[in-house]
């Protein structure tokens, strides 16, 4: 099902603008809703957002599933089905009355977050239009980085109007009617490759080296943790570090711009190898935190370097596997590869409270400190790895 044409702009717009729907509707949901739903229902705010854990573990234990059903349907239809899951999740989520139905939402939602999200959607690209799907990650990325700027001053305004269950309806409500018909007209529909026979987990690992391969696993599951991490607990690191709440918000603001700029920049390098992107990833979010864990004063440009590093992340984790493997054996392995990412996503938030409950602030940004610098580590082995001469991708 490989397509030699890139993908328009109009439909690089229309996926960017549907992945700031899903991810709002997903993912960062939670970041505004937790304390009305605290507030209302009387939960312990450890078991609400550990919901959202729920729905990041089961993402993660069904990215290879995804992975193997784009790999032979070309995702179209997956994608555009992930909407009504997700809204389906969201309805039952507005309706519970019992935190064993808030969680059975969230598992509904996760089902709909490993259909929908970017793991799934660079699968479908990577499949379709092999190393043209490159630029298409790209711009992408670049549109989706405003998602916390748009959702979450749009769900806080919901919830104001509608109150929070009111507010999942609604968004259930715009997933429903915006998500399908946008990948139907984003990703024109067209017929697999009958050709290709069906492999097992292991004939689809020998298309990317098991060292390559279990590499990558690693390097994205670090950098997913930090991102989760940081996202977590990086208010309450900079108020730690000497900073007043004020002070640590409006530094925390500077990561979305941050982000959608490093973005821009890859756009001007985008015939070099991702592994360089790669490697300005990784050191710029090393660097950003090293930063901040020895001069806290400092705060301001460490986010903004740690901001840039992660900004490029996302579009290493579509491109980079894109330069390693065939097209046709894109979607398996991305699909193995989110597994663990996502799964180390889920028990951060669990893993970091603890550490940071027990050990203290100073103590959690060494930890952090400690795991970038391991995963710059890791990307050069991989670069020491990658076959040579290596080609770009255009």
């Amino acid at each position: 099902m490989n397509q030699t044409n890139k993908p328009g702009v109009a439909a690089i717009i229309t996926l960017g603008l549907v992945q700031i729907l899903s991810w709002g509707g997903s993912f960062y949901l939670m970041a505004v809703m937790a304390n009305p739903i605290v507030a209302e229902t009387g939960w312990s705010q450890q078991w609400v957002y550990g919901a959202l854990s729920t729905g990041i573990l089961v993402s993660g234990l069904l990215a290879p599933l995804s992975g193997r059903i784009i790999a032979k349907t070309g995702g179209r239809l997956l994608l555009a089905l992930s909407g009504a899951v997700m809204a389906v999740g969201l309805v039952i989520m507005g309706l519970s009355q019992s935190l064993a139905l808030f969680l059975f939402a969230w598992v509904i939602i996760g089902i709909g977050m490993a259909m929908g999200l970017y793991d799934a959607l660079f699968a479908t690209l990577g499949t379709r239009y092999g190393g043209q799907a490159r630029s298409a990650i790209t711009g992408i990325t670049l549109i989706s980085g405003f998602c916390t700027t748009l959702v979450w001053p749009g769900t806080a305004l919901l919830i104001h109007w509608l109150a929070w269950r009111g507010a999942c309806f609604a968004i259930a409500a715009m997933l429903l009617l915006s998500v399908l018909p946008a990948y139907f007209y984003a990703l024109p529909n067209v017929k697999p490759v009958r050709n290709l026979k069906p492999k097992s987990a292991t004939q689809t690992n020998s298309d990317i080296a098991p060292s390559l391969f279990w590499l990558l696993c690693a390097i994205f599951t670090l950098a997913s943790v930090i991102m989760t991490a940081i996202s977590v607990q990086l208010i309450s690191l900079l108020q730690a570090s000497g900073h007043s709440l004020t002070s640590a918000l409006a530094i925390s603001a500077i990561l979305g711009p941050c982000q959608v700029g490093s973005r821009i920049v890859d756009i001007a390098f985008k015939r070099g190898h991702p592994i360089w992107t790669t490697f300005f990833s990784v050191g710029l979010v090393a660097i950003g935190l090293l930063l901040l864990a020895c001069f806290p004063h400092m705060a301001l440009l460490s986010m903004v370097l740690y901001g840039a590093g992660n900004g490029l992340r996302a579009i290493v984790r579509g491109t980079l596997p894109l330069a390693m493997v065939k097209p046709e054996a894109y979607a398996i392995v991305v699909g193995r590869m989110a597994r663990p990412a996502l799964i180390g996503q889920a028990l951060t938030p669990l893993v970091g409270g603890y550490v940071f409950e027990t050990l203290g602030a100073p103590a959690t940004l060494g930890l952090l400190c400690v795991l970038a610098i391991i995963n710059v580590l890791l990307v050069m082995v991989l670069k020491q790895r990658l076959p040579a001469p290596t080609a770009a991708i255009n």
